[in-house]
């Protein structure tokens, strides 16, 4: 099997299995965005305690790239620090861009790997990944 082959069913498989679908009570941090070019949407809820991710759960609709993304990032971020986070979705934008090679955090977000050959699709791979850093960002701030 072929990397690429194995890639493309890495990302179906969180596609149609996704990971932290849900939602989680009301005093959780809810973040919506969307990606008005390709029409993807998401709502993000994070239950952060002691600077922690305790939780993180997602709901939207979208393509697979921005739906698997969701399910890959919701896995990397959770029993992490905000920091941690933080430094992951920072990583994660320079990975998606081509600017580093490898994303060992967490294997499967390697998947997403050949994103960098459509520049269009950043956004739909990236999408969760600003509402964590939307989020997070918010809550420092209070």
């Amino acid at each position: 099997m072929e990397l690429d082959d194995l890639y493309r069913r890495v990302i179906m498989d969180h596609y149609k299995n996704p990971r932290n679908r849900g939602s989680l009570d009301d005093d959780s941090l809810t973040i919506n965005l969307n990606n008005p070019t390709c029409g993807d949407r998401i709502t993000l809820q994070l239950q952060v305690e002691d600077d922690i991710v305790k939780q993180a759960k997602f709901t939207g609709e979208g393509c697979s790239i921005s739906m698997s993304s969701a399910s890959m990032m919701t896995e990397a971020v959770k029993g992490k620090t905000t920091e941690q986070a933080l430094a992951l979705a920072e990583k994660f934008s320079s990975f998606i861009k081509g600017e580093i090679a490898e994303f060992d955090e967490l294997e499967d977000i390697e998947a997403l790997s050949g994103v960098t050959k459509f520049p269009a699709r950043i956004k739909c791979a990236t999408l969760s990944w600003n509402a964590l850093r939307k989020g997070i960002e918010h809550q420092q701030q209070l």
